[in-house]
């Protein structure tokens, strides 16, 4: 069995963290057989009928990643996203009802790490929740283990990307507050720097399939980074838009690993 993981072996021991999930959805049956599926691929699994339930889940618990029923009674999950976002470095997917566009790009807006339109197969959930996992930051305890090793880092501007550590700091050291959804975008522009890369391309790397969409959700993701690294973002430097082609991130002569 697929065991998920956020730790690697080191050292010839295994250390595993199993991802803890919450699953926050207002169907039982729905909710129910979603947590039975991905127990069964082995995440720990816990679920909440409603917003009201799931923050008090969080004022014992911890978690790697959210599922969050838009649509519910009470609290809605754009707002119960908001607020696990303020509590958890947790990635986040949302679920909509189909045909509801907006929902979906009113919490790509807010953070989002991706979405799943109802009614879902499990089979999608199940690589959403891969795809978004493999994003989410290490373990306090595996950074500490990797400090003083070599680590992958980038510089531009007055800026430093830790590409290991998920961090980016600014002038004099001061952290820059950026969602799991932006610094994936970043880090593929970085680890790709001077190429001309096409929105098709970009969704490729972030996960997504290739439609407009995906193409409205790489650009709202470029719009959010392009407010915390740019000086001007309406003229940026770094991460230009290159008409009718897609974008590019210029990397200055001298700047880099």
């Amino acid at each position: 069995m697929f065991i998920p993981n956020l730790l690697s072996t080191e050292s010839g021991s295994e250390s595993i963290v199993r991802a803890r999930i919450v699953v926050v959805e207002d169907e039982p049956d729905l909710r129910d057989a979603v947590a039975e599926y991905l127990e069964a691929a082995g995440y720990e699994v816990v679920t909440a009928e409603s917003a009201a339930a799931a923050r008090s889940l969080v004022e014992t618990q911890s978690f790697h990643l959210a599922i969050l029923d838009i649509a519910m009674p009470g609290e809605d999950g754009l707002s119960l996203g908001r607020w696990l976002r303020s509590k958890l470095p947790i990635g986040i997917i949302y679920a909509t009802a189909a045909g509801t566009a907006l929902d979906r790009i009113v919490g790509l807006e807010l953070g989002a790490d991706d979405y799943i339109v109802k009614p879902y197969e499990l089979r999608e959930v199940l690589a959403r929740v891969r795809s978004v996992l493999r994003r989410v930051p290490q373990p306090k305890e595996l950074q500490d283990k990797k400090a003083g090793t070599d680590r992958r880092s980038v510089t531009f501007g007055p800026f430093q990307a830790d590409l290991d550590g998920r961090l980016v700091t600014g002038a004099n050291g001061a952290v820059i507050d950026m969602a799991k959804s932006e610094f994936d975008v970043l880090e593929i522009f970085l680890t790709r720097a001077n190429r001309l890369l096409t929105r098709a391309a970009i969704s490729e790397a972030i996960g997504f399939t290739e439609d407009p969409e995906s193409s409205r959700a790489v650009d709202i993701r470029i719009m959010r980074l392009r407010k915390k690294i740019e000086a001007d973002p309406a003229n940026p430097k770094f991460l230009r838009t290159v008409r009718g082609e897609g974008y590019i991130f210029s990397l200055p002569p001298g700047d880099g690993n």
